[in-house]
């Protein structure tokens, strides 16, 4: 029994179910962590919870050298060799925890930094707010998988010592000794990136109940505050030119905000839609979902809803391209983890 890597393993598994449990760090499925034991990679399984970490098995063993093999090789396509018999697949980003050369790797869509990450003017915010001790790259957006490992790949050439890489649209990767590591620069990140919320002033309307819905298929939404990106006008008249902002959010909602003025005008488009949306905005009413809406897509909705409360009138925020989101929703991967993620 190798003690070390058992306690390394078992502080791993704790730090996963704290911050899966915290909407500000974890989303659902979202996020994923790894860990190197020698030439294995542990790294989470694609579509699992890291809330769940403590209950279930939700990390993979891979071949760790087959991977690093191929990162030299400049083969960013290379397929993970799972160890043993598993029905789990790996992480889509497992390569990029292959090429961080830290023992602990932790990807995270934390709110306080995914929140600048969407902004046009991020990395100039981050150089005048970030101490000079952390020592951290950035990256432009890139699709999860390939390209993204090679643009980190890239980054750490340039920046061997950088244990944090903030991806744009994405999310932050720290690279750490153990746990006490990550958790630590994680905290000094927040802090210093918090951006207070419109919700702690008074532009957000007042909810006031009953919110009804004037569709059968439709019933308000369970999370009181999401009602505000309809009652709300500033963040209603983001939801259509600011709604694709990074992957997860993409996947599991969508392409577009399905956005209407009145309940009228949602009869009258609601007949000309193929397939009927999941999640419709109504202005001044509130914030609908169907019956079928799961607790994954509540996840990512809450995620957006934290995102857009954080940015002031002035906020640009860059949103993916209408060619980045057809690359997400066509992606086989994707389509995988978001079926077995409800």
């Amino acid at each position: 029994m190798n003690t070390s890597s058992d306690m390394l393993k078992a502080s791993i598994i704790k730090y996963c179910t704290t911050i899966g449990t915290d909407p500000l760090l974890v989303q659902g499925a979202g996020g994923n962590v790894s860990w190197k034991d020698g030439d294995t990679l542990w790294v989470k399984a694609s579509g699992t919870w890291l809330a769940d970490a403590e209950d279930k098995d939700i990390f993979v063993p891979v071949d760790l050298t087959h991977l690093r093999t191929a990162i030299g090789n400049g083969d960013f396509s290379v397929s993970p060799i799972v160890r043993g018999e598993t029905a789990l697949r790996p992480s889509i980003e497992t390569l990029l925890h292959a090429l961080m050369p830290h023992r602990v790797v932790v990807h995270l869509h934390a709110i306080e930094i995914l929140s600048r990450l969407v902004r046009e003017n991020c990395q100039t915010e981050f150089l005048s707010i970030l101490a000079p001790s952390i020592h951290w790259a950035m990256v432009d957006y890139h699709k999860p998988g390939a390209s993204l490992a090679a643009a980190v790949c890239d980054a750490l050439t340039q920046k061997p010592n950088a244990n944090v890489i903030f991806l744009k649209n994405h999310g932050v990767v720290i690279g750490g000794a153990d746990i006490s590591e990550i958790s630590a620069n994680l905290g000094a990140l927040t802090a210093a990136l918090s951006t207070t919320p419109i919700s702690s002033s008074n532009t957000l309307r007042p909810i006031l109940p009953p919110i009804v819905s004037q569709h059968d298929q439709f019933i308000p939404s369970i999370k009181a505050e999401l009602h505000q990106l309809a009652l709300n006008i500033d963040l209603f008249s983001r939801l259509d030119s600011d709604w694709a902002l990074y992957p997860d959010h993409v996947v599991f909602l969508g392409a577009k905000a399905y956005t209407y003025k009145t309940w009228k005008a949602f009869f009258a488009e609601f007949k000309a839609i193929a397939d009927s949306p999941e999640l419709i905005f109504i202005q001044g009413c509130g914030v609908f979902v169907s019956p079928t809406f799961s607790k994954a897509k509540y996840a990512q909705l809450q995620c957006f809803y934290d995102v857009l409360v954080r940015q002031h009138p002035q906020s640009r925020i860059k949103a993916l391209s209408i060619i980045q989101i057809a690359e997400l929703l066509n992606w086989d991967a994707e389509k995988y983890r978001q079926l077995i993620s409800t």
